[in-house]
């Protein structure tokens, strides 16, 4: 195979496993915010997941308002919306055709199956009773494929590339998540330590698939600092920004040593750095200089990383690498 092939493949590897990441990742937040963000919020808690997603002019462009009905609309059968879940699994699906002589029939049957039952969804499939059942479907479809690519995928180049786009696709979604819903959630002194506010920080929780990991650690006492310093800084939680840092970091050693590849030293000493400065920050060092701002600088440092690698690995110049977390088509 030639380099350019190489590094094709790779590229495809990367991003199917951050579509199927960010559509598992969609789904959960939206029937989280469906089941149990009901509170004064409202609207506010549906227009923050357009944010989250920073989609205000596409979807506003559309909609007049941000209600369940439009946000739901827009975020799973959109087609002409990119960040919609059809969107990301029709685009996991044309990097997995790309990939056909590298992954297994299984990967490939499976995400087929998912598009096209996804393509086939129409309005009715997303009234408030079905949302429940529709949401878990797609949970488990994204994790049937993580369960059969982990079974199926041969260890080699690519797999360490499909694990790299994973978790720095989940350290982003992560940091954005805890960015627009912290400062939505944070109550009025009032209301601090009330039900409605332990429920929010709780849907926050399982928002990030955390709430059974944090009950773990904390039984009682869910405040907004102790759920950021969860889900940032907790190096047992898969989902924390320290451990997909932590490891997103390894993988990379790991190609670079085993393989003996020459490029990537940037992106690799970015997330070295990375891992230093989680290691040894507090929550509350954090919280006291910025939530924002960390989480937004974090945010810049994992493009930059993507940026990197896809110059190092991907076949890009400079002057041709996407300027934002989403991969051309």
């Amino acid at each position: 195979m030639s380099d350019v092939l190489l590094a094709r493949y790779a590229d495809c590897i990367f991003w199917l496993a951050r579509y199927v990441e960010r559509a598992e990742n969609l789904a959960r937040i939206l029937d989280v915010n469906e089941t149990f963000s009901r509170d004064s919020h409202g609207g506010q808690n549906w227009r923050s997941i357009v944010q989250l997603n920073s989609d205000d002019e596409r979807f506003f462009a559309t909609h007049s308002a941000a209600t369940a009905q439009s946000v739901v609309k827009f975020y799973v059968i959109d087609g002409d919306n990119p960040t919609s879940i059809v969107s990301a699994i029709r685009y996991a699906r044309e990097n997995a055709r790309t990939l056909r002589p590298l992954i297994s029939t299984e990967m490939w049957v499976q995400l087929n199956v998912f598009y096209n039952r996804l393509a086939a969804l129409g309005e009715g499939d997303l009234m408030p009773g079905r949302l429940a059942a529709l949401f878990g479907s797609i949970k488990e479809d994204c994790q049937t494929h993580t369960g059969i690519t982990e079974g199926t995928f041969f260890r080699d180049q690519g797999w360490y590339f499909y694990q790299l786009g994973r978790y720095i696709e989940r350290a982003d979604q992560t940091t954005r998540l805890l960015d627009i819903k912290y400062h939505l959630l944070l109550p009025s002194p009032s209301a601090v330590g009330s039900p409605i506010d332990v429920s929010q920080w709780n849907a926050l929780l399982r928002s990030a698939a955390g709430y059974h990991a944090y009950r773990r650690l904390h039984t009682a006492n869910t405040t907004p600092a102790r759920v950021a310093g969860f889900l940032l800084l907790n190096q047992a939680f898969p989902r924390s920004l320290h451990h997909c840092v932590r490891e997103a970091g390894r993988l990379l050693g790991e190609v670079k040593s085993r393989y003996l590849l020459r490029h990537g030293n940037a992106a690799a000493e970015e997330l070295d750095r990375l891992r230093g400065v989680l290691g040894t920050l507090d929550i509350s060092t954090i919280l006291g200089e910025g939530l924002h701002e960390f989480l937004d600088l974090m945010q810049r440092q994992l493009i930059a990383i993507t940026r990197d690698l896809s110059i190092a690995f991907f076949g890009y110049s400079p002057e041709d690498v996407p300027t934002k977390s989403v991969a051309p088509q």
